[in-house]
């Protein structure tokens, strides 16, 4: 089965943008978000555009 990259559905802090790239690249989603934290202006467009493009995951019962 392929990967998607989604927004994650269990790892959110705001939208669960870093929470799916981190699920989908199979780290922890603490160092992602310490990436965008310390790239802050470039990062927070690009956090934006993710947020409002990425689909979210199905949830599964």
């Amino acid at each position: 089965m392929k990967k998607k990259l989604t927004k994650s559905s269990k790892d959110r802090s705001i939208a669960g943008v870093c929470g799916g790239i981190a699920e989908y690249f199979d780290i922890s989603s603490f160092f992602i978000r310490l990436l965008f934290i310390l790239f802050l202006p470039a990062n927070l467009i690009i956090y934006i555009i993710l947020a409002n493009i990425l689909p979210d995951r199905p949830t599964t019962l």
